[in-house]
C-alpha cells in the first residue's frame, strides 16, 4: 500500500485519484440504458425478454419470466443448511430490532381555535427491491433491504434477480425479510419494467438495492418516474488507528472491503509511522491467502492508501473531508472519539467490532451512502419506505382570524385567486 505523509497538500491530491472521488459521475453505457428504458416503456414484457436474452443468455428466457411466490421461497430455506438458516435468522432478528426504533408514527397538534394540524406516516403501497446477480448475490443484502421496508409497512414487496443455477440463498433470505413475490429478470430492464409495470412487473412506487453501472445508471435516469434509494459506488473503509491498533486487525479490514471490487477503496490514517508500515506488511502479507486475492489486489494497488497525520485532530477533519462509508476507530478511546465524527455512513467502535459485523449481523444497516455523499445521505432506513402527508382543519372562526394576513401575502405574490378563494367564505368580493 502506498504511504504517504499529510502536508495540507500529498494527502487530498492522493485521495483525488482514488476511483470515483476525482470528479461529477458520468457514464459510457447511457446511451445503452435509455434505449432499453424507452423499449420496456413501449414494448413490456417482450422488451425485457429480448434484453434478458441478449445479456444473460438464451438460457435465462427458455421458460419466460418466472415468478416466484412465497411457497417457492419457503422451500428454498428449507433446501440450505440448518448452519445458515439459523444465522440468517439471528440477523434478522438483530436488523428488525434495530430498525423497529426508526419507525414514526406521525403527530396532530389541537390549537386553542379549534384549529387541528397533523402528519401521517404511511408506508409506500409497492416498492422493488433489485438483487444483483453473478459474485454481487449477497443474502445479506436482501435482509438489509426488506425488512426495513416491511417495518416502514410497505404493501407489497417484489424482488428482481436475474435468473441462474443455484438461487437458493438469497431466496431463503427474501423469505426470512418477508418478501412478497420474486420475478427472476435483472439489467436496467428489470429496472426500468419495475417502474413503468408490464405484463408481468407490477409498477411500484420506489426501487431500492445495488447493481452494476447498467442498473445504476437505470435507477438514476427514472429517478422522478419512481423514487430510488441512492446511486450507490464502490464499497470503501477508512480506519483511523492510533499506536495501539494491531496492525494484523487494520490489515483484515481493510481487505475485507478490497476483495468486493477492484474499484474499492481502502484507507487508514494513523499518527504513528510504525503503525503504518505494519499496516502495509501485513496487508501484502494477507493479501496472498484470500480467495478473491486478485480483485483485493487491485483495489489495493489502485485506491488503497496510508496516511501518517502530525494529530488526532489531523485524523478526524481528514476523515470528515473524507466522508466514508464505513468509518472503524481503533482507537484507546473510540467511543470518546466518536462525538467528534461528523460524516460515515457508518461507524464501527474498536478492536472487537470489524466493518462484517455491520455488514451481517449487528443490526445498523449495510446500505450506505459512497463517493463521500455520506456529507449529506444517511444509511437505509425505516424512514425511506414511508411518506409523510400532513393535514389541516379550520374553523370559520379560525379562518377569520387569519384571513387578513392570507390576503396580505397572497397579494404580495399577485395572486388573486387565492384572495378569492378566502374571501368566497364570507360573502366577500373584490
Amino acid at each position: 500500500m502506498r504511504i504517504i505523509r499529510a502536508d495540507d497538500t500529498a494527502e487530498f491530491e492522493a485521495l483525488a485519484g482514488l476511483a470515483g472521488r476525482g470528479g461529477a459521475p458520468g457514464s459510457d453505457a447511457e446511451v445503452l440504458v435509455r434505449r432499453i428504458i424507452e423499449d420496456v416503456r413501449l414494448e413490456g414484457d417482450a422488451a425485457v425478454l429480448r434484453y434478458t436474452a441478449r445479456f444473460d443468455g438464451e438460457d435465462a428466457v427458455k421458460n419466460g419470466i418466472v415468478t416466484l411466490v412465497r411457497a417457492d421461497l419457503k422451500a428454498a430455506i428449507e433446501s440450505i443448511s440448518d448452519g445458515l438458516a439459523a444465522a440468517l435468522l439471528h440477523a434478522s432478528d438483530n436488523i428488525r430490532k434495530y430498525h423497529n426504533k426508526q419507525k414514526s408514527e406521525g403527530y396532530e397538534e389541537k390549537r386553542a381555535d379549534g384549529t387541528v394540524l397533523g402528519q401521517m406516516v404511511r408506508g409506500l403501497e409497492r416498492v422493488g427491491l433489485y438483487v444483483p446477480g453473478g459474485t454481487a448475490a449477497y443474502p445479506s443484502t436482501v435482509l438489509m433491504n426488506a425488512i426495513p421496508a416491511k417495518i416502514a409497512g410497505v404493501g407489497e414487496l417484489v424482488m428482481v434477480t436475474p435468473p441462474r443455477e443455484d438461487m437458493r440463498e438469497i431466496l431463503a433470505a427474501a423469505f426470512v425479510a418477508g418478501v412478497d413475490r420474486v420475478i427472476l429478470a435483472g439489467g436496467g430492464q428489470a429496472v426500468a419494467a419495475l417502474a413503468f409495470g408490464t405484463e408481468t412487473f407490477p409498477r411500484v412506487d420506489k426501487i431500492v438495492g445495488p447493481g452494476n453501472i447498467y442498473v445504476a445508471t437505470a435507477k438514476r435516469l427514472l429517478f422522478g418516474v419512481v423514487d430510488i434509494d441512492m446511486i450507490a459506488g464502490p464499497s470503501e473503509i477508512l480506519i483511523i488507528a492510533d499506536e495501539t491498533a494491531k496492525a494484523a486487525f487494520a490489515a483484515a479490514d481493510l481487505l475485507s472491503q478490497a476483495e468486493h471490487d477492484p474499484d474499492a477503496a481502502a484507507i487508514l490514517l494513523t499518527t504513528d509511522p510504525d503503525t503504518a508500515a505494519a499496516a502495509a506488511a501485513e496487508v501484502a502479507e494477507q493479501l496472498s491467502a484470500l480467495a478473491r486475492k486478485e480483485t483485493a489486489r487491485r483495489s489495493i494497488e489502485q485506491n488503497g492508501l496510508i496516511i501518517v497525520c502530525r494529530s488526532e485532530d489531523e485524523m478526524v477533519d481528514l476523515a470528515n473531508f473524507i466522508a466514508p462509508e464505513h468509518l472503524e476507530l481503533l482507537t484507546t478511546d473510540p467511543l470518546g472519539l466518536l462525538p467528534r465524527i461528523r460524516n460515515a455512513g457508518s461507524v464501527f467502535c474498536g478492536p472487537w467490532t470489524p466493518e462484517p459485523v455491520g455488514d451481517y449481523y449487528a443490526g445498523t444497516n449495510h446500505v450506505l451512502p459512497t463517493f463521500g455523499t455520506a456529507r449529506f445521505a444517511s444509511p437505509l432506513g425505516v424512514y425511506d419506505f414511508v411518506k409523510r402527508m400532513s393535514y389541516t382543519y379550520y374553523t370559520k372562526e379560525a379562518l377569520s382570524a387569519a384571513k387578513d394576513d392570507i390576503i396580505e401575502i397572497a397579494a404580495a405574490e399577485g395572486l388573486t385567486a387565492h384572495i378569492a378563494s378566502v374571501k368566497v367564505r364570507f360573502g366577500e368580493t373584490e
